[in-house]
């Protein structure tokens, strides 16, 4: 993994360079490129996966509206971290190909994102990014792997995936190779979602939009 300095997160060395690129790019063109979140290890993962199983982290619907925790029995609170969180092992961010990005330029001074799909749809603060994204990620080897539903993760229009890591990375992440990452974790849940493991790794892993 490479560190990024502007920036600042972590990717992988190619990947980096890509978004140095791209960055430099859309700068020029009144885009100010800033990445929310890029490398999560398996213990970050886990962690915001255990926080919202235990009810210390907001869950959202399929349109972003809050559900009360209280309210969802086990298969229901695991379909509804997984709309919107990998399970530990299976995200994409562990391979740093990935980014959740947006338009820093956009923002009003101490104003924050709050990472919905509205945002980044006509009139929305970052309709501007999300056009300039659709006419350019893919001349510097990105593309949305969550770009439309496929049954599983809900679309995530600020999501962005290096394509030469990527797609080989999820090619090596078997059944197998994440079912021993979940067997040997201290995670809440986990007898219930080992026994569905088949099913979300299909619906959850595998279900994405090609480059």
């Amino acid at each position: 993994m490479r560190d990024v300095a502007d920036p600042p997160c972590v990717l992988h060395p190619r990947g980096a360079e890509a978004l140095r690129s791209m960055r430099e790019e859309a700068r020029a063109a009144g885009i100010d490129l800033y990445v929310v979140s890029a490398f999560r290890d398996f213990n970050r993962q886990l962690a915001i996966w255990s926080a919202k199983f235990n009810g210390q982290r907001p869950l959202l619907d399929p349109g972003g509206v809050e559900i009360v925790h209280a309210e969802l029995h086990e298969n229901a609170l695991i379909d509804a971290i997984l709309i919107w969180s990998a399970l530990p092992g299976a995200s994409r961010h562990h391979w740093g190909s990935e980014i959740d990005v947006l338009d820093a330029a956009a923002l009003a001074p101490g104003e924050r994102a709050r990472m919905i799909a509205q945002e980044y749809e006509p009139g929305g603060c970052f309709e501007r990014l999300a056009g300039w994204l659709d006419s350019n990620m893919g001349r510097f080897g990105f593309f949305r792997p969550y770009a439309t539903w496929q049954g599983g993760v809900r679309p995530e229009p600020w999501h962005l995936s290096y394509a030469e890591v990527s797609v080989p990375a999820l090619q090596v992440l078997s059944l197998e190779v994440l079912r021993e990452a979940i067997e040997e974790a201290d995670m809440p849940g986990k007898h219930a979602v080992l026994a569905r493991l088949p099913e979300l790794y299909q619906r959850y892993v595998l279900a994405v939009d090609p480059p």
